[in-house]
């Protein structure tokens, strides 16, 4: 089955960020010629006066969280992380399931066609991936066993989710909640399961001044800088926040070639106190994607609002309002992302695996556009009712033009 798309402004994402006018032709789940001509094929979608983007990567979530939106506003952080705990402990596979659909038609709707989340029960979590058709970097969450609610040793739970056999569009992964409740130990068994597989890794770090301060006191040194010393760090963790980081910390992050997850509005929303130094990263050559974060902690798992309030908040911070471009801002939504996946995916080019979204700009709220505004506006204007096809692997999974997937009703769904 081959599928063109024709006659649609391209924003290629490639390494010239070219923006062309023609066609994209898929065949099965890759993209298979960028250009102005017409190869054969089997279906047409027409995208006149359309765009056509790489579909956004959310590279943090804890998407079977997406049940806890409104339950956890107005709280100290404190108050948040043992309100989160107690509800983590009673969910039942039912309620994650839910939540974890509930979350993905969200992303869906908003123009996410891959998601890193950091969990335990990625194997239900893995169900709501198929059933949607999105494509999901999950990572088993791993702590030591003392934090732990999960049932038996969470190293060999990871181990065993990874292991097994996995839809086309799922990407196991290793994941680590976060220092504070992770030895060297676990670090140690994490980091040798992730070579012994060749998979990732996902992780927080550095998030908060108090998990930083405390890992001071205990150790003397800063968690950055005591993950590059054991040996830990490097090419295959995505680490979300890195709010609380030195510069020293920073080139540490750059020399292991480590990436970072950004996470603004979780961060601003859960009062972290400091904005992470993204032009540091930059220009430390440290490769920087977007984040959502959970519903529990940001309320919404929206890109463009993420891509928005990430370029306002630190242009902002630094009081010049070209600190961050737009340019900047979407890349981190996509081929940055890609990038930091070592996966083929946040950029149009033949040899790409099939993942774009079809934008309609001619709303009032993203026009007037053209080549040179385009960008700004998606960044800065647009929202989900832009968003008119959704392509992951090669299949539209959502079409407002048409009756490709019935709207699930979950008004009566169980998320706990």
């Amino acid at each position: 089955m081959s599928i063109l798309i024709k006659d649609g402004t391209v924003i290629t994402e490639n390494d010239t960020r070219d923006i062309t006018h023609g066609n994209i032709l898929v065949e099965g789940n890759k993209i298979a010629y960028v250009g102005k001509e017409k190869p054969d094929h089997d279906e047409e979608i027409n995208a006149k006066n359309r765009i056509i983007i790489p579909g956004f990567i959310n590279t943090h979530t804890h998407v079977g969280m997406s049940g806890f939106k409104g339950l956890l506003d107005d709280i100290v952080l404190s108050e948040f992380l043992d309100k989160t705990s107690k509800l983590d402990s009673q969910r039942t596979e039912e309620g994650i399931y839910n939540s974890s659909l509930l979350g993905m038609n969200e992303m869906i709707n908003s123009g996410t066609t891959s998601f890193v989340d950091l969990y335990y029960s990625e194997d239900i979590i893995e169900k709501a991936v198929e059933k949607t058709g999105m494509r999901g970097f999950l990572a088993w969450a791993t702590l030591d066993q003392e934090f732990t609610t999960q049932r038996g040793d969470p190293v060999k739970n990871a181990e065993d989710f990874i292991r097994k056999e996995h839809p086309g569009t799922v990407i196991p992964m290793a994941g680590i909640q976060g220092i504070y409740v992770s030895s060297d130990e676990n670090y140690y068994r994490v980091k040798e399961l992730a070579e012994k597989y060749n998979v990732m890794v996902h992780t927080h770090l550095s998030e908060t001044r108090k998990e930083v301060y405390d890992f001071v006191k205990t150790h003397n040194e800063r968690p950055v800088e005591h993950l590059g010393a054991i040996g830990f760090l490097s090419d295959r963790i995505i680490a979300a926040h890195c709010v609380w980081i030195t510069l020293n910390e920073i080139k540490i992050l750059s020399k292991y070639k480590t990436s970072v997850s950004w996470n603004a509005i979780s961060n601003a929303k859960l009062s972290s106190g400091g904005i992470a130094p993204v032009p540091e990263l930059l220009s430390n050559n440290v490769n920087v994607s977007l984040g959502t974060d959970s519903s529990g902690s940001n309320n919404s798992l929206n890109m463009f609002e993420e891509m928005k309030y990430s370029a306002i908040s630190i242009n902002n911070d630094r009081w010049s309002a070209d600190t961050v471009k737009s340019q900047q801002i979407m890349d981190m939504a996509t081929r940055n992302a890609g990038m930091a996946l070592k996966s083929p995916i946040g950029i149009i080019r033949e040899g790409y695996l099939a993942d774009l979204v079809i934008l309609d700009m001619n709303k009032y709220n993203t026009m007037p556009y053209n080549d040179s505004n385009i960008v700004n506006n998606i960044v800065f204007s647009a929202n989900p009712e832009n968003v008119e096809s959704v392509m992951v692997n090669g299949k539209i999974i959502r079409s407002k033009n048409s009756n490709t997937t019935d709207e699930p009703k979950f008004a009566e769904l169980n998320y706990l």
